[in-house]
């Protein structure tokens, strides 16, 4: 197992090393048959570049660097003058952006109009099922996560990133795209060694904190006469549960406000899922040792033998219903009661404003997209500097993990190309995915949704200059825990027909319906049963699922590994100042 994943971590160095056509090889190919340097172009072109050049700052590249660039895009771009592509993504601060300023520049810059759609998360993977399913070309391009990349390898519905590379000698590859500056491209690669998708934005689930409150002479000093220990940076979900328990019991009021030691969602809705298949089984203790998701049982408690998934239940050797994963569950649907009443009904998006409001402690499970939303100094969580009084740290984790297993969850929305497009829009369609990442682009990009894609970026004076307001990011950004914060991988066959049974039964648990237990059970039999189905249906023979018979519970808790055991211990509560907490970035 170990021998078929090292390449998706390793892809460059392996594709270098090969003597076939590679990426690398290709992206070489590319710069040779367009030089950047030679490009002439008429005044009025030239002067849309210096007024793009204008409004694109600031960027890693020179001035000419940045001006080569762009005339590439409208020297390259002249066959699709006048044509018009649809493209799709889901709806947080960094796509609409894309939307509403990037593709009129494009537009002026090349010719070509972009309808760029905007819809909830959930309604992309079904317009790409529709697509996949129906044949029709519904949109040239998509811009959706990289949990599909299971799909995307087996299935053999996707024109890769390695495909549209190599068309036409490379004559429409920006020669400057510099696809090892990505540092998401490994959560975009096959255990094949091809590229299925492009990243365009990325963001980490991560503990999110007031540290001025957290530093307040007090509040510690209260924390510590009732716990024991020192209140700070909690290291496992003990320590998050006593904090919770502190802010919502014991303080309850800070300045005449109504504040709460949690905060979550729990609305019966499609976000929900996202919630839990996020990797918050991972952060329990779900699953095994192993980068980037656990080997052999990953996040989502599939068991893969071979690259060959072969069962969630923990009869068929999997851990979606073990006692770990119950864990984890309970402790999401009890913590519940340690925020507002109304999180159980809120959804993804809406409960993203309440740390905003200034009554919300920490949270276990933040989602750094938000960061722009969280730095308005006319917020009660900004200091009048605007600086934060907010903090983000890694995230505390459950009794069940181990060091070595994943530590958290990072969403990497990539440029996905589906085989049924006619050629002439999907290449036009490929000519806007480059510009939205390109280095004339994606710094000032960042800078609007703070949704990092290359390092050249994370690494440039500009993100240094705003680290001190971004209460951690850069930090995170610039250190190994960019490469331990992983999307779903290539262990999930069928992302799009699976991931909706998660919302489906997490939301009877929440609501009572179902006791934890019966709940898992649920999920880890439909996963069974569509994993069986895929093993007898797929014309496609690459990592076909084969499940294993059913064997008893025991047999399967007494090998190495997951499924774990029932742990009956109790855990005590720890805690570290922030800057040692951050340390594990390191």
């Amino acid at each position: 197992m170990k021998t078929f994943i090292a390449p998706t971590w390793l892809i460059f160095t392996s594709l270098l090393l090969s003597s076939s056509a590679t990426s690398a090889d290709l992206f070489l190919k590319a710069a040779d048959n367009t030089s950047v340097d030679s490009i002439q172009l008429n005044a009025e072109d030239e002067k849309k570049i210096t007024t793009l050049i204008s409004l694109l700052q600031p960027t890693s590249l020179t001035s000419l660097e940045q001006q080569q660039e762009l005339r590439w895009f409208a020297q390259q771009s002249k066959p699709f003058k006048g044509l018009t592509i649809r493209v799709v993504s889901e709806s947080i601060k960094t796509h609409v952006y894309e939307s509403e300023v990037l593709a009129r520049l494009f537009y002026e810059l090349t010719g070509i109009h972009v309808i760029h759609e905007i819809t909830e998360e959930d309604d992309v993977i079904k317009k790409i099922t529709a697509q996949i399913e129906t044949g029709l070309n519904l949109y040239d391009a998509y811009i959706n996560d990289s949990d599909l990349i299971g799909s995307h390898f087996r299935n053999g519905n996707i024109t890769s990133i390695t495909e549209l590379v190599s068309f036409d000698d490379g004559k429409l590859t920006l020669p400057t795209l510099d696809i090892n500056d990505f540092i998401g491209i490994k959560f975009t690669t096959g255990p094949d060694g091809i590229i299925y998708q492009l990243p365009d934005q990325q963001f980490a689930n991560l503990y999110w904190y007031r540290s001025d409150w957290f530093e307040d002479v007090t509040f510690k000093r209260q924390f510590k006469s009732k716990y024991g220990y020192e209140l700070g940076v909690p290291q496992n979900w003990q320590a998050y549960e006593d904090i919770a328990h502190f802010f919502s019991n014991d303080i309850k009021h800070i300045n005449g406000v109504r504040v709460y030691g949690h905060m979550d969602y729990a609305a019966t809705d499609p976000s929900l899922g996202w919630r839990i298949s996020d990797a918050w089984l991972s952060m329990a203790g779900v699953g095994d040792v192993g980068l980037p998701n656990g080997l052999p049982v990953d996040e989502w408690g599939i068991r893969v033998e071979q690259c060959h998934p072969v069962g969630a239940s923990v009869s068929r050797g999997g851990e979606l219903n073990g006692p770990a994963a119950v864990y984890a569950i309970d402790k999401f649907v009890s913590w519940l009661d340690l925020a507002p009443q109304e999180a159980r009904k809120l959804t993804f998006n809406q409960a993203s404003k309440w740390p905003k409001t200034g009554q919300i402690a920490q949270q276990i499970f933040w989602y750094s997209a938000f960061v722009g939303e969280f730095i308005d100094p006319e917020l009660a969580i900004v200091n009048e500097d605007g600086t934060p009084k907010w903090k983000v740290a890694p995230s505390p984790v459950g009794k069940y993990w181990q060091t070595g297993m994943k530590s958290g969850y990072q969403d990497t929305g990539a440029w996905t190309f589906i085989n049924n497009t006619p050629k002439e829009r999907q290449l036009a369609a490929w000519l806007y995915a480059q510009f939205l990442v390109s280095k004339s682009v994606s710094l000032h990009k960042t800078l609007v949704g703070y949704t990092p894609i290359r390092l050249s970026d994370i690494e440039s004076e500009a993100m240094s200059q705003k680290a001190p307001y971004l209460g951690g990011l850069v930090e995170f950004y610039r250190s190994e825990a960019r490469n331990v914060w992983t999307p779903t991988g290539t262990n999930v066959p069928d992302y799009r027909n699976m991931s909706g049974h998660w919302w489906h039964y997490i939301g009877k648990i929440v609501e009572g319906k179902l006791s934890t237990q019966q709940g898992l059970d649920a999920i880890a039999d439909e996963f069974d049963r569509h994993l069986t189905e895929l093993s007898q249906s797929s014309s496609n023979t690459k990592c076909v699922p084969k499940v294993n018979s059913p064997k008893p519970s025991d047999y399967w808790f007494k090998q190495p590994g997951a499924p774990k055991a029932a742990l009956e211990n109790s855990v005590k509560g720890k805690t570290l100042p922030y800057k040692e907490a951050i340390l594990v970035w390191e």
